[in-house]
């Protein structure tokens, strides 16, 4: 799950932090595609912010970092936090098979609710990639205090897994520098826009 410790003393400069000014309803997801540790049917509670819940396309800002094979928790790892697709991070970018996603949470006992479910779908246009949440932004007992969960100056904060391992972690972090920043989005994109397959890392942390 990514922890965003370095990327954000990287961009400590780029980052504001803001209070979350939509207070999120506990609402429930049903999966739709088997996961390692979820079964099919499962209901995955998560902060329904209204945006998720609607099924149709819907384009919005949001604030996009990246997360690494080397910042990843554990170091050193592609391990997530709610598999829907894969088994660990990755993804080439396409439709049937959208990068991972991580997205902030909050914790309500030992529960984590997440900012959107699992297998929400997100189409990044300028990097011409599909993501899927399947992971979790930001650690520690109070996740919801934060930036993940926060946002940034008023946007949703998403955290899209680059990749990384085989290439040195100082390219790396400068790659995904290059990515960082407000980014149009589609919310439950169909499967028709143009995609540039391939590792965000390996391809450059390239935009169009």
């Amino acid at each position: 799950m990514s922890t965003l410790f370095k990327s954000l003393a990287c961009f400590a400069t780029a980052v504001t932090l803001s209070a979350c000014s939509d207070a999120p309803r506990v609402g429930y997801d049903t999966l739709t595609r088997a996961g390692t540790n979820l079964r099919l049917g499962d209901r995955i509670p998560y902060a329904s912010r209204d945006i998720a819940r609607e099924n149709s396309e819907q384009r919005m800002n949001v604030y996009l970092t990246g997360y690494s094979f080397w910042d990843n928790t554990p170091r050193g790892s592609a391990q997530i936090a709610r598999p829907v697709i894969h088994r660990s991070a990755g993804g080439t970018g396409t439709y049937a098979d959208p990068v991972t996603l991580a997205v902030g949470h909050r914790r309500q006992g030992r529960t984590s609710i997440m900012d959107y479910p699992a297998g929400t779908r997100f189409y990044i246009e300028n990097l011409q990639k599909y993501a899927i949440v399947e992971d979790l932004c930001g650690d520690g007992p109070s996740p919801q205090n934060g930036p993940c969960h926060s946002g940034h100056q008023g946007h949703d904060w998403i955290d899209i897994y680059v990749g990384g391992r085989g290439i040195d972690e100082a390219w790396v972090d400068g790659c995904m520098r290059r990515i960082t920043g407000i980014q149009r989005v589609v919310l439950n994109p169909q499967p028709h826009y143009p995609v540039k397959p391939g590792e965000i890392a390996a391809t450059g942390c390239q935009t169009f």
